[in-house]
């Protein structure tokens, strides 16, 4: 009969290192969001001093601030990552009859659109404002809708991924683009003026509190 080595312990079920996750995610969210609120002047330092300095760097470098644009508006544009989820979902019912994870996917998704909506009119914080802007946004600045967007997006379709045991090429692949596209979406969004640097980390934070908490409830509640 095989004997488990004392070398190697067993490991935690996923389920709850994705709960310690959340917590740990949430306590980062939670404190960014009081400091937002709060007007922590050390943050609206920093934040004033990279922004002010990558507004120069935009304007100095109007090709490089176009080809930002047009990622940042149709390549990681919420609703192209929308698509793509919406498409994955697809995916699951038609080749994996697991509807279940489609509607699991699309309702982690509208719960991530919801979050960013109430905390935007809840906190109300405008928008970094240039004398020679290159870009224009609309609503509330915090959090980043496209950096929130991103992350929950990329995670879950990552966690799929590896959910479901695709081949290692196909998985270093996803995970490069995953990364290059969360993290780009959010560099973009500074670079182009229309987001303090507090907005796109309270993104990040905040998607990856969601990704880790549906997460937790897809290994609870599975069928």
């Amino acid at each position: 009969m095989h004997t488990p080595s004392v070398d190697s312990p067993p490991r935690p079920p996923e389920h709850r290192t994705a709960a310690r996750a959340t917590g740990v995610l949430a306590l980062c969210s939670a404190l960014l969001l009081v400091l937002v609120v709060v007007e922590w002047h050390p943050l609206l330092t920093v934040d004033g001093d990279i922004a002010d300095t990558t507004h120069r760097w935009a304007v100095d470098e109007p090709g490089l601030t176009h080809a930002f644009r047009i990622l940042t508006d149709w390549v990681w544009d919420p609703w192209a990552m929308r698509v793509l989820a919406a498409g994955a979902a697809v995916w699951l019912v038609w080749r994996r009859n697991a509807r279940w994870a489609a509607v699991w996917l699309v309702a982690t998704c509208a719960l991530g659109t919801l979050v960013q909506q109430v905390l935007k009119a809840a906190v109300g914080r405008e928008r970094p404002v240039w004398p020679d802007p290159v870009d224009t946004a609309h609503f509330a600045a915090y959090p980043s809708g496209h950096a929130l967007t991103a992350t929950v997006v990329c995670g879950l379709l990552l966690w799929l991924l590896h959910h479901y045991g695709v081949g290692r090429a196909v998985w270093r692949t996803a995970l490069v683009l995953a990364v290059i596209s969360v993290v780009g979406v959010g560099l973009t969004r500074i670079w182009l003026g229309v987001h303090w640097p507090s907005d796109v980390l309270g993104g990040w934070l905040m998607g990856a509190m969601l990704v880790t908490l549906a997460v937790t409830v897809h290994q609870r509640h599975r069928p």
